[in-house]
């Protein structure tokens, strides 16, 4: 079993004793897509740590654009809830560049490439995405 997996099965039941419903439900939902990404294909499987983060990223992502939906709707309540579930799933995603991390590090990375011109696009986005 993945260690990420591991430790999102032990917070549940962490949460389950400390009778946190929020937490217990979201991670159980995790869970729950995990278990269904594991079953899709052909044959089951165990996913890798970077499979699970994906499945976490995508819910998250859902999480997010439910709160949205229920925020333009006049539903905060709803919209709180979401966005509750989806800072408890933050807790497992790795932490997100700033806009200006990210712009100092794309300007590193053409700056050492020695990167000028439109005709040197796709090297350029290569080294920049390696960064």
């Amino acid at each position: 079993m993945s260690t990420l997996k591991d430790r999102l099965t032990a917070d549940m039941r962490n949460a389950l004793k400390a009778r946190d419903e929020l937490t217990t439900s979201t991670l159980r939902l995790a869970l729950a897509a995990v278990g269904t990404a594991e079953v899709a294909g052909k044959v089951k499987r165990e996913l890798s740590d970077d499979e699970v983060l994906a499945v976490l990223t995508k819910e998250a992502k859902k999480r997010r654009e439910s709160a949205a939906a229920f925020a333009d709707a006049g539903r905060a309540e709803q919209a709180a809830k979401e966005t509750a579930e989806g800072e408890v799933l933050e807790r497992y995603l790795p932490k997100q560049l700033s806009d200006a991390e990210l712009a100092e590090l794309v300007s590193q990375a053409l700056a050492a490439g020695g990167f000028t011109g439109k005709a040197q696009m796709g090297p350029a986005m290569k080294s920049a995405q390696a960064a």
